[in-house]
């Protein structure tokens, strides 16, 4: 027998937003794993509690792994504080996988989003894999969710391509300088700094959304240069009554 680690995405917000392999992911489990971010708040950590108590009828053990401090907003080098935060990840959590999933057990971790994208729960799961030992190997398997990107399209009711064209999924930091040459449609993540409200807008137009799938749900679409401004004062407003925001955008050229 041998054990495995099952990567389950729940999706961008919506608890509905579980398919039916997650579900049976959810109930068949013998150990979840609960990784709780340094700024977690009561909200994000109850949405998680919701998907169990959905479709899980019997206890479920759960091993919290309490995330280390994210250095890399402040570091000089981006690329090399993460790779540190992600050794201290992989040295923690592979000392809670040696203790807590005995051989022929299968452990779970709940996903925002989609396991695949802009995620780094993958790749530290795939180190676990690879760095178990041969008397006691560990399997991964992937549950694929709906991501906010997915969301955010629906929401909008605007398909992600146009006919015959690309489709970028970028981090904010890469459009800082605006949507790039030859690009037509953006998906922007990560934006803290709200990138678009500083780029030139012209013949751009936006489609936003915060809170994608729960009760708060904000969406907000039209020309890049008319709508920047309320995006921002909206956006400022929610993360003050909120005190987060979860939010993703779509930058299209006309």
């Amino acid at each position: 027998m041998s054990r495995e680690l099952v990567l389950i995405g729940i999706g961008a917000g919506d608890p509905d937003w579980v398919t039916l392999e997650a579900v049976r992911a959810v109930q068949q489990v013998d150990v979840l794993f609960v990784v709780l971010k340094e700024d977690e708040l009561d909200d994000l950590v109850q949405a998680r509690r919701t998907v169990i108590e959905r479709h899980r009828t019997t206890p479920l053990p759960t091993v919290e792994l309490r995330d280390p401090p994210r250095p890399w907003r402040t570091a000089p080098d981006y690329d090399a504080a993460v790779a540190r935060w992600r050794t201290q990840r992989l040295e923690q959590w592979s000392d809670a996988v040696a203790g807590s999933l005995p051989d022929g057990q299968s452990g779970g971790f709940l996903v925002w989003g989609d396991p695949s994208l802009y995620e780094s729960t993958l790749a530290i799961a795939e180190e676990l894999v690879r760095s178990a030992p041969v008397e006691a190997p560990l399997g991964l398997r992937v549950i694929p969710g709906i991501s906010c990107v997915l969301a955010l399209a629906a929401r909008h009711r605007i398909p992600l391509n146009r006919q015959g064209r690309a489709v970028q999924i970028s981090p904010a930091r890469l459009i800082r300088d605006g949507v790039p040459d030859g690009i037509d449609d953006v998906v922007v993540m990560l934006d803290g700094r709200q990138t678009f409200a500083s780029i030139d807008p012209t013949g751009l137009d936006i489609y936003w959304g915060a809170y994608l799938g729960s009760e708060d749900e904000i969406l907000i679409s039209g020309a890049l240069e008319d709508v920047r401004d309320q995006i921002a004062a909206v956006r400022a407003e929610a993360a003050t009554r909120k005190g987060w925001v979860f939010d993703t955008y779509l930058l299209r050229r006309r």
